[in-house]
C-alpha cells in the first residue's frame, strides 16, 4: 500500500506543477513576483497532495522568528520538500541553485523569470565574489536569500558537511541570518520513491543578527542548525520508533574519520 500512495502521489506532483506552469505561462512577461506566486502555489498544493495522498502532514514552528526585509534563510536540507515548502514564508525570495536547472524546458524559465541565482558548483570557491555581489544586489532591494549551507542533501541522521560560504555572505554583506532545522528526511528521504506517513516539523530558529565574526557565525549557525534538527528527529522517533532504524542506517553508512 505504501508503494501505491507514492507512486500515485509521485504522478501527482510532476503533474501538478506541469499544469501549474502552463496556466502561469502568463507570468513569464511579467514582473518577478508572478513567477515568485507559482512557486507558492507549487508549495500549498504539493502539502495538500501529500497529506490526502500519503498522510504527510506539516507543522510549521518559530514563524514569530523570521524579520521583515533581507535576510539570509540558512536551511537544513534533507529532502526535495525542503526546496517547495520555504517559499510559503517568505514574500520575495532567490534560491542560490545548481545552474543545470535553468535549462530545464519551463522550468528554467521561470527560474529566471523569477530572478534566482544560478551557479556552476564545480567552480567552488572561486563563484564567492560573483555570488556575494549578486546578494548584495539582492538585499538592497529587500528580498530573502535561501541558502542549503551543505550544498546538497543530505541523509537524515548523517554527520552535517557545512560549506563557509554562508559565513562568508554573512560577513560581506550585513544581513541577519535565520537558521532552519527540519525532519524532512525521515518521511520523504533524498533518491528515495518511498514516502512515509507521518508530520514533518520546520522550525525557524530566533535570527543570529549581523556583526560576528565570520568564524564564530559559522560555529554558531552549525550548532543552532543541528541541535535543533538532532531534537525535530528524537521527537518523530520517540512517536514512530521504526524511524530510528532509517536514522541508524545512515549513522552506520557515514564514512569514520
Amino acid at each position: 500500500m505504501l508503494f501505491l500512495r507514492s507512486l500515485l502521489f509521485n504522478v501527482v506532483f510532476f503533474t501538478n506543477v506541469i499544469v501549474l506552469m502552463l496556466i502561469w505561462l502568463p507570468a513569464l512577461a511579467m514582473p518577478r513576483h508572478a513567477s515568485l506566486a507559482l512557486g507558492r502555489a507549487w508549495g500549498r498544493t504539493s502539502l495538500w497532495w501529500l497529506e490526502k495522498i500519503v498522510g504527510v502532514k506539516v507543522e510549521f514552528r518559530g514563524l514569530e522568528n523570521i524579520p521583515n526585509g533581507a535576510v539570509i534563510v540558512a536551511c537544513k536540507h534533507q529532502s526535495i520538500w525542503d526546496t517547495f515548502v520555504l517559499p510559503l514564508h517568505f514574500p520575495d525570495f532567490s534560491y542560490i541553485l545548481k545552474h543545470e536547472l535553468i535549462y530545464i524546458p519551463l522550468f528554467g524559465w521561470y527560474l529566471l523569470a523569477a530572478e534566482q541565482i544560478a551557479i556552476d558548483r564545480a567552480k567552488g570557491g572561486r563563484l564567492l565574489p560573483q555570488i556575494t555581489r549578486k546578494a548584495k544586489a539582492l538585499f538592497a532591494q529587500g528580498r530573502q536569500l535561501f541558502i542549503f549551507p551543505e550544498g546538497t542533501r543530505r541523509p537524515v541522521g548523517a554527520p552535517p558537511q557545512y560549506k563557509f560560504g554562508v559565513a562568508h555572505i554573512y560577513s560581506e554583506t550585513g544581513a541577519p541570518c535565520v537558521p532552519v532545522a527540519l525532519n524532512s528526511g525521515l518521511f520523504w528521504p533524498r533518491r528515495s520513491f518511498i514516502i512515509r506517513p507521518g508530520t514533518v516539523v520546520l522550525e525557524y530558529l530566533p535570527p543570529i543578527e549581523p556583526g560576528l565574526d565570520a568564524r564564530v557565525f559559522f560555529e554558531r549557525l552549525q550548532e543552532a542548525m543541528e541541535t535543533a534538527t538532532e531534537r525535530l528527529i528524537e521527537e518523530a522517533v520517540a512517536l514512530d520508533p521504526a524511524l530510528g532504524e532509517i536514522v541508524a542506517r545512515n549513522r552506520a553508512a557515514a564514512p569514520t574519520a
